[in-house]
């Protein structure tokens, strides 16, 4: 194997990696993050939906660290428990999606035939379907809240994942090993569950890694059109919402934290991605 062939997103290019300590930092960043999203409680100085109307709109002090929103609540605060949700709903996303599309991928690569067509075409169908577009359809007919976004991004997601293990899957199936256990009786799906799919799993996590990124976005963009969170609920894309009439006001900083937890968040995970890619790469030359 001498390249990996991820699936990107169309209109979002590659983050060089490199060889340096850049990896190791957005690693470190990524897993702070984590870190804090479930130690929130702990960390947060305040409640995150507590008024101090004193506090609106206000700069930085010591009672609030980084100022407070529209309504007085603590910015500090609400980016910390933000942090739970903006990762919980791309993490449904991700393992839904890999999970499926790791099931359809391998069985289409390995069965071929009729079935590789089927699927294959049922995935670029997927595909030509804008994975955003259909998270705000499920929003609107089921309601606000995580579960239609990530149910309705999982399957948009999963034509990613699908093809990337089709084509890994269609490589494995004629390695000599492969030959080997079919000569001594074993079952497709054994080998399969036994050998192919551990084999191709560090591809794929790399691949889930980028797409844990991009779910983030896409589903802060549903937050940020309010058809996100529920109400009062902390999270990054409702955050900048209701930061806008402080930047018509020129007092920005309310949008511009959330803004950037969201940029650093998803190229740190996209480096993670790459670097993984580049060095299971390097592992099968």
């Amino acid at each position: 194997m001498t390249a990996i062939p991820l699936v990107r997103r169309p209109g979002l290019g590659r983050v060089r990696a490199g060889s340096g300590r850049l990896p190791m930092v957005c690693l470190a960043f990524a897993a702070l993050v984590v870190v804090i999203a479930i130690a929130a409680p702990l960390l947060a100085p305040s409640d995150p939906n507590a008024a101090d109307f004193a506090a609106a709109l206000g700069p930085p002090s010591a009672g609030h660290l980084l100022g407070g929103d529209v309504s007085g609540r603590d910015t500090l605060s609400r980016l910390i428990y933000g942090a739970r949700a903006s990762l919980l709903g791309p993490l449904g996303v991700v393992v839904f999606s890999t999970a499926l599309g790791v099931a359809v991928g391998v069985t289409a690569g390995w069965r071929g035939g009729w079935l590789d067509s089927v699927l294959s075409r049922g995935s670029e169908l997927m595909l030509a379907f804008p994975g955003l577009l259909l998270a705000m359809l499920f929003a609107a007919l089921y309601g606000r809240g995580l579960p239609a976004p990530v149910i309705a991004l999982a399957l948009a997601y999963t034509p990613f994942v699908s093809r990337l293990a089709r084509s890994l899957t269609l490589a494995e199936r004629e390695r000599p090993y492969v030959a080997s256990y079919r000569v001594q009786g074993f079952a497709g799906a054994w080998i399969c569950l036994r050998h192919v799919i551990p084999n191709i799993a560090a591809v794929v996590l790399a691949q889930s890694t980028l797409n844990f990124g991009y779910a983030l976005l896409d589903l802060a963009a549903l937050s940020f059109l309010g058809l996100g969170v529920p109400p009062l609920t902390p999270d990054w894309g409702s955050m900048i919402n209701e930061a806008q009439p402080a930047i018509l006001e020129g007092r920005p900083l309310a949008a511009i934290v959330p803004c950037a937890a969201i940029v650093v968040t998803v190229v740190a995970f996209n480096v993670v991605g790459e670097t993984l890619a580049d060095r299971v790469a390097k592992r099968d030359r």
